[in-house]
């Protein structure tokens, strides 16, 4: 299947700032069952960007805009081909609980969102989550239960919220479905990251409409890294656009980024996933004064400081 995605960011600044420097990770991967065919990001103001893969193969994009700006201005497109992956088997067998890789070290121990916590302890035992039958079963039955455990409600959290906020609201967004699965399958010994992209909406799809999405990979013996979508209950298919992996979401925010001056920001996100029948034509010209750049969710630099000084007492 062909798409084309169309991510639109704009920041908007109660005073001029000087400065903004910025990152993002916005480029989907080219792995696997995954083709990205072309990737453009473009802004107003115009600016000089550079690119780099990070520690998990994320293509991150950074930028640096020194004149003072009001408004920032970012689209991000891109063309993507996806093939179906192979259908899973029904089941494992039970040895394969033996056969855990133990090494995937950084996908087992606690993240800045996924960690330990009472309430989550509590879901664990109303759940009845524990090594039985084979990992794959279990993992299909988990998807399951935190699907019909919580509601779908974009205005419960925010991208920052811990994680003990969906679990004593009981609802959430695909973020928050994402980190408590997350958390149930590593106290399990199984290794499990975090994975942004989007998904193609269909009816009865459970994403905020013109906003990227969320969902897990959790590698299994015999069978590599397997994607589910506890947000709506699926095994992650061709519909699945992968744009970033990671421990949890805090390593794979869509923009990243710290502005120079006084002022509240105004932040605007819409996104727009459409399949084509076959291999896209490259996008039109953007208009003229639109250069090439990325974007980031800007933090005010005296703010990030004060943040890291309560971090280091």
């Amino acid at each position: 299947m062909y798409y084309t995605v169309r991510h639109l960011t704009r920041f908007r600044y109660s005073n001029p700032i000087s400065q903004s420097i910025m990152e993002l990770r916005l480029q989907p991967r080219t792995e696997g069952n995954q083709r990205c065919l072309n990737f453009q990001v473009s802004l107003i103001p115009q600016a000089r960007t550079q690119s780099y893969f990070d520690y998990n193969g994320n293509c991150v994009h950074h930028f640096d805009i020194p004149g003072p700006h009001r408004q920032l201005n970012v689209v991000a497109q891109a063309q993507v081909e996806v093939r179906q992956t192979p259908p899973l088997p029904e089941a494992l067998t039970p040895v394969c609980w033996d056969e855990l890789d133990q090494t995937e070290y950084e996908y087992l121990l606690p993240s800045h969102f996924v960690y330990p916590t009472p309430l989550l302890d509590d879901l664990r035992a109303e759940l009845r989550i524990e090594q039985r039958d084979d990992p794959l079963t279990l993992l299909r039955d988990l998807n399951r239960q935190v699907y019909e455990a919580f509601d779908y409600d974009q205005e419960s959290t925010t991208v920052d919220s811990p994680i003990d906020d969906a679990l004593r609201l009981r609802k959430g967004v695909c973020q928050d479905f994402t980190h408590i699965m997350l958390g149930l399958v590593r106290s399990l010994g199984i290794p499990a990251r975090y994975v942004s992209g989007y998904i193609l909406p269909r009816e009865g799809t459970r994403s905020t409409p013109g906003a990227s999405h969320a969902w897990l990979e959790v590698k299994l013996p015999r069978l590599g890294w397997v994607s589910f979508d506890p947000t709506n209950n699926l095994v992650a298919s061709d519909r699945h656009i992968r744009v970033a992996i990671g421990r949890d979401y805090q390593d794979v925010p869509p923009t990243r980024g710290v502005f120079k001056g006084t002022a509240t920001t105004e932040l605007t996100v819409s996104v727009r996933v459409a399949q084509v029948n076959e291999t896209p034509e490259p996008d039109p010209p953007l208009p003229e004064g639109w250069g090439v750049l990325l974007a980031a969710p800007p933090l005010n630099a005296d703010e990030l400081y004060e943040q890291q000084q309560q971090q280091q007492q």
